[in-house]
């Protein structure tokens, strides 16, 4: 059952007599437990809600529209507690993050709600089997999957849980059910890659409703003291694993007409060879995975600068992190091609609080920019940060620094970007 904390006002429950502090047990027959089992079991337009309030049960019968929201509110979103992950990942990022930051970074979730209402990846160890049926009896499509490796006892050894050998046999089980699956491999070098990742693709390319499987290489900050002993990967390595990533991809271009296995932007960085152009990426299924975010970037910010015709010449600093510097500084460059007025250069900002090995711009901290953007910009021009630096709902760094704080200290105007080319190519050009 879930405790109804609001009613919106004029809503069908509020008509139907529902309050504030009732306690639903059922809809249709059908017991609720959380936002998935609401969501679901409201959809009707005629709803028998079993509530309880105080010592009674009562039974209450409400009528809406269909898909119309009853009116109801909860207490959190999920209408329950988020779900902690269970597992000891050998390259879990969130056990590598130094102490002293605000406790909530080190919550690790493993929520399959999540996966479908808002993209998280799952490993499934936190799954029963009375939960896989109901993800398929709703057709909660799709789940994002963290597999990591198809071999049952790598699996254990690499996320330090029994049960994330057996938990694999969720994924044809999800397949036969007609659910789509996006998939993710964390590789670490000479552990999960080679013919582990072979193993690994062969077997994911064999699913029908797989919809695409990103490769990503683990992320190793400096702050891995007692953890699994994890080497980088460099430019042999990475080709070694590319020729692997692109060898599974072209089979899927044969057997299902489209590419679903890909590589993050971040392997190609490594082996020094260039992003592939956006038709290898299909329609950027697996884009807020690192894969092809570059591409993409580049060529909205091309497409809106062709069709550009004003550059005010105000001063303009943009920082990024060292995976994208090349990528933008090339685009400033060309853009400076077309208005020989503009004045803009690119920063390149090292990450000394996780450490050489994170690149990329959203993990830069609040503190890194201002140490290494200080005496270096100049008053009253304009500072350019892309949204990942923030957190989604408030002007902080990871670090608790403030954007207001950049502003003070730095005595330039700071401009949130966003995330794509379109957006930055706007700012460089007309700041204000």
């Amino acid at each position: 059952m879930v405790f109804v904390t609001g009613i919106v006002p004029r809503s069908p429950a509020e008509k139907a007599g529902i309050r504030s502090g009732d306690a639903i047990l059922s809809v249709n027959g059908n017991e609720i437990n959380d936002v998935l089992d609401y969501q679901f079991y409201t959809s009707e337009v005629a709803l028998s809600l079993e509530v309880k309030r105080g010592d009674d049960t009562l039974r209450i019968f409400l009528g809406k529209g269909e898909y119309e929201d009853p009116g109801m509110e909860f207490c959190t979103y999920l209408m329950d507690d988020k779900r902690r992950c269970r597992n000891g990942c050998m390259f879990c990022f969130i056990d590598q993050n130094p102490k002293g930051m605000r406790e909530t970074i080190y919550f690790k979730d493993d929520d399959e709600r999540l996966s479908f209402l808002q993209g998280n990846y799952v490993t499934l160890t936190n799954l029963t089997e009375k939960e896989i049926d109901r993800i398929i009896k709703m057709r909660l499509s799709p789940v994002n999957i963290s597999v990591h490796t198809v071999n049952p006892e790598l699996r254990v050894k690499m996320m330090k849980n029994r049960f994330a050998g057996d938990v694999l046999s969720f994924i044809p089980r999800l397949n036969d059910g007609g659910i789509q699956i996006n998939a993710q491999l964390v590789l670490c070098r000479g552990i999960n890659d080679g013919a582990e990742l072979e193993r690994s693709l062969n077997e994911l390319i064999s699913y029908e409703h797989l919809e695409s499987c990103a490769c990503v290489p683990a992320g190793l900050t400096d702050h891995r003291e007692g953890l699994y002993p994890l080497i980088p990967y460099d430019k042999e390595s990475a080709l070694e694993t590319l020729d692997i990533i692109n060898k599974y991809g072209d089979k899927t271009v044969e057997k299902f007409g489209m590419r679903k296995v890909f590589a993050s932007d971040e392997f190609y960085l490594l082996a020094g060879l260039p992003i592939p152009d956006a038709e290898y990426y299909e329609d950027y299924p697996q884009i807020e995975n690192g894969v092809g975010m570059l591409r993409s970037f580049e060529d909205e910010f091309l497409d809106e600068l062709e069709y550009s015709d004003t550059c005010s010449g105000e001063k303009v600093y943009i920082a990024t992190g060292k995976a994208a510097y090349p990528t933008i500084k090339r685009l400033i460059d060309k853009a400076k091609e077309k208005f020989e007025n503009l004045d803009c250069r690119v920063f390149e900002i090292e990450n000394r609080f996780f450490g050489k090995n994170i690149t990329v711009s959203g993990l830069i901290t609040g503190k890194d920019l201002l140490d290494q953007l200080s005496g270096k910009v100049e008053e009253g021009g304009y500072l350019l940060l892309p949204s990942n630096m923030f957190k989604a709902d408030e002007e902080v760094f990871l670090d608790d620094v403030k954007l207001r704080q950049v502003r003070k200290n730095l005595k330039v105007k700071t401009i949130i970007a966003g995330k794509d080319g379109y957006e930055l190519c706007q700012k460089v050009l007309l700041p204000s």
